[in-house]
C-alpha cells in the first residue's frame, strides 16, 4: 500500500501535520534566543589549568534547554492525564516537576520571551 495513495497526504506530511499540532497544543517548539546572545559561546574552563577547555556554540546549549523544557511540559501533561494516577499522586508528582523548573530559572536570561521561561513554585518551598 502506497503512503500517498489515500486523499493525495504522505505518511511523512501527515506525521509533519500532527507534530506541528501537538507542539502548539502543548505550547513547544522552538523559543527564540535573546539577541545579545545570537552567535554567543559558552566556554567551559576547567579549574585545573593542565586541563583543555570546552567551547560550545550558545545556540546549540539554547536547543538542549528548551528541549528539556519541552519534555518537562510533555511529561506534565502525561502526569495530568494519567488514568491510573490519584490526584494526590498527580499532586505529588507534579511538585517534582515544578521544582526542577525552579532548579532551571537561572537559564531564563537566555530566552527572548518571558513567556518563555522557566517558572518554579513561588515562595514557600
Amino acid at each position: 500500500m502506497s503512503d500517498a495513495g489515500q486523499g493525495g497526504l504522505d505518511r511523512g506530511a501527515v506525521k509533519w501535520a500532527l507534530k506541528e499540532a501537538l507542539d502548539e497544543l502543548l505550547a513547544l517548539g522552538d523559543a527564540p534566543i535573546a539577541a545579545r546572545f545570537e552567535g554567543g559561546t559558552i566556554v567551559l574552563r576547567p579549574g585545573k589549568g593542565d586541563t583543555q577547555e570546552k567551547s560550545i556554540p550558545i545556540e546549540v546549549f539554547f536547543h538542549k534547554i528548551t528541549m528539556a523544557r519541552d519534555r518537562l511540559r510533555v511529561l506534565e501533561q502525561k502526569i495530568n492525564s494519567h488514568p491510573r494516577l490519584s490526584d494526590a499522586e498527580k499532586v505529588e508528582m507534579q511538585q517534582y516537576v515544578t521544582r526542577v523548573y525552579g532548579s532551571l530559572t537561572s537559564f531564563n536570561v537566555l530566552f527572548k520571551d518571558k513567556d518563555d521561561w522557566f517558572v518554579g513554585a513561588r515562595g514557600g518551598d
